[in-house]
Formats: structure tokens, C-alpha cells, sequence
């Protein structure tokens, strides 16, 4: 058994920097990614923050495609409440004609931004008409592979262009509903274990997928490789996630307390609670990274790991994949370049 290697982008943009020379950023690292032998490249969506540039992955993953040859191309994720199925739809058939064989479309369920960006993405939705993620994640189904039920009121329309190879789908959660919902579909399934790391839930969503999917689920972990493993350790130390809890029973991870104060002050609620977290990050050398790695692919048959590096400057996120990539134990497999 073997596992993949992947990476997720979130342009990020450190202070001193430009979104322009972050974007640059991003591409230099898909480049790279290439060069190296990753299995594919993902760069997600976010909504009104100032410290990351990527609003609109499909825009960063058409100029993505267009600057590399081989490796696979995709969202991780889109976010789908916002927008038509089939719109969707249509922008990836499109950029799977335009690169066969190359594009993933990850969906995620997030709202990506604070309230104020979500009511701005969803202000012509009808209120009266509650957001069903399951019936949008169907309907985008049905427009990708042409085959809505027969009494459903939108049955008769395409998506077009019809590309030859559909874009790879994968549902992106952390959570059995969201496992099981994937492969009811027939979609891979990535667990966000980079929000998420309780080993308990991660045990019970990978065995909620892979009995139903025939399939192995992939994995977004944090993940970080320096020449030193106090070094590492020293430059991921600061890494939190704040998980806002509201009075609704819904919780959002936000990336510092500002972030959360704002978000429950845009949503109009005073009776919050937070909690601050600190996310599991692989760190150290790359070979303590790859024991990591072994040891979750071993334990819960993952067969892809989806790293994202949760440091802001290019130099050291460009050093920590490489060293990642050059370090590979018998169980990892990269792709020849």
C-alpha cells in the first residue's frame, strides 16, 4: 500500500507583501509541485479577508492549468451554498475540456467568509427558500453527468460544453453525514483533518465512506518540514484556530479572536462562546513528517494526504514541500515528473 501527496494553497498574503506577488506565489508552488512529483494542487476560497488572495478558485485554477502540463488542477473547495449548481457545472465541464484529464472540482460546505460576505454572495437568493446542501450537492451531480431525475423541474437543461473527461469530484467534511453523502454520489471524500484531528471522528468518517464508496478516502492535514525539528516546531507554534459557537448550535473556525469577534458582532449575536484550539500540525523534519503521515495511512487506510502549510511567507512553505517531497518513505508515491 501507498500513499499520494498533495498540496492546498490558500495564497496567503504575509505582511509586506502584495495579492499580485502572492498570486505569483502560488503559482511558483504549483510549479514546483509539478516539478516535484505531487499528485495534484488545490487553492480554496475565501471571502473578504485581507490576509488571503484566493476569492475565486475557479479563475486560479484556470490560470493554474494554462502555467503547468501535468498535474492535476483543482478547488478545495467551492464553496456551494453561494452559488447555481449549475453554474458550477458549467465552469468545470469548461475547464475539463480546456485540460482533460486534470481538473478536480472540491465542494465544499463553509461559508468561506464572515456574514457580512455571505448575505453580499447570496443577496438574490430567495430567503423564503432555505439553503439544502444535500439537494445542491444532488443538482450539481445531475448537471455534471447530464442524468437529473426525470420529474425534476430543471430536468431539461444542460451544462454545457460536454468535455470528454469530467472533472474529478470530491466532497470536502469531516463529519459521517458528509461521508456517507459523498458516497451516495459516487465522490471522493478528502476529511479536513487540518480542522478536525479527533481521532475518534476521523476513525468513524473514514468507516462511514469506505464501505459504501469502495474507495479510500483522502486527508487535509497541516503539515510543515524544516532541516531542523526545532525550527519547525518554533515556526508553526503560533497556529490556532478559534472556533466560534453560536447560540443556534452552529460553530465556525476562524483564524484569530478578532476574526470571531467580528463575525458574531456581523451576525448580530452577543451570546457567543469561543474556543481557541490548537490544530495538530505535523512538524519537524520531513522524515518525523512522513512518520506522521505512515502512521495515519497505516492506522486509517488513507490513501491521499492533502498538505497545507500553515506559515505565511513563500520561502518557507517552497522549502518545506521540497524537503517533504525529497524525503519519501517506501509508502509514499509521487509522480515521476
Amino acid at each position: 500500500m501507498t500513499y499520494r501527496l498533495s498540496l492546498l494553497d490558500k495564497s496567503p498574503i504575509p505582511p509586506g507583501v502584495s495579492t499580485a506577488q502572492a498570486l505569483r506565489s502560488t503559482l511558483a508552488m504549483a510549479q514546483r509541485a509539478e516539478a516535484l512529483g505531487y499528485h495534484r494542487f488545490w487553492v480554496a476560497e475565501h471571502h473578504g479577508n485581507p490576509q488571503v488572495a484566493g476569492s475565486a478558485p475557479e479563475i486560479l485554477v484556470a490560470w493554474l492549468l494554462a502555467h503547468t502540463k501535468r498535474i492535476r488542477i483543482g478547488s478545495g473547495g467551492v464553496m456551494l451554498q453561494h452559488y447555481s449548481p449549475y453554474k458550477v457545472a458549467e465552469v468545470f465541464k469548461l475547464l475539463s475540456a480546456l485540460a482533460p484529464g486534470r481538473v478536480d472540482l472540491g465542494i465544499g460546505k463553509a461559508p468561506g467568509g464572515l456574514p457580512q460576505s455571505t448575505r453580499a454572495l447570496q443577496a438574490r437568493h430567495d430567503p423564503s427558500q432555505p439553503i439544502n446542501f444535500a439537494s445542491l450537492l444532488s443538482d450539481l451531480n445531475g448537471f455534471l453527468r447530464d442524468d437529473l431525475p426525470a420529474g425534476h423541474p430543471l430536468a431539461a437543461s444542460r451544462a454545457l460544453p460536454k468535455p470528454s473527461t469530467l472533472p474529478q469530484c470530491v466532497l470536502l467534511g469531516a463529519s459521517p453525514d458528509s461521508a456517507q453523502l459523498a458516497s451516495r454520489l459516487g465522490w471522493g471524500f478528502s476529511y479536513a483533518g487540518h480542522f478536525n484531528d479527533d481521532p475518534a471522528l476521523l476513525a468513524s468518517t473514514t468507516a462511514a465512506y469506505r464501505p459504501l464508496s469502495g474507495q479510500a478516502p483522502s486527508m487535509a492535514v497541516y503539515a510543515f518540514a524544516a532541516d531542523d525539528r526545532a525550527k519547525a516546531e518554533a515556526l508553526v507554534a503560533n497556529v490556532r484556530i478559534f472556533k466560534l459557537h453560536l447560540p443556534t448550535g452552529q460553530s465556525f473556525n476562524l483564524p484569530s479572536r478578532e476574526a470571531a469577534a467580528e463575525f458574531a458582532q456581523q451576525a448580530g449575536v452577543s451570546d457567543y462562546r469561543l474556543e481557541e484550539t490548537h490544530p495538530h500540525v505535523i512538524a519537524g523534519t520531513a522524515d518525523d513528517v512522513h512518520a506522521a503521515l505512515t502512521a495515519l495511512h497505516l492506522q486509517h487506510g488513507i490513501d491521499e494526504f492533502v498538505i497545507d502549510t500553515p506559515v505565511p511567507f513563500f520561502e518557507e512553505r517552497l522549502a518545506s514541500i521540497e524537503l517533504i517531497a525529497n524525503a519519501q518513505p517506501a509508502t509514499a508515491e509521487l509522480t515521476a515528473a
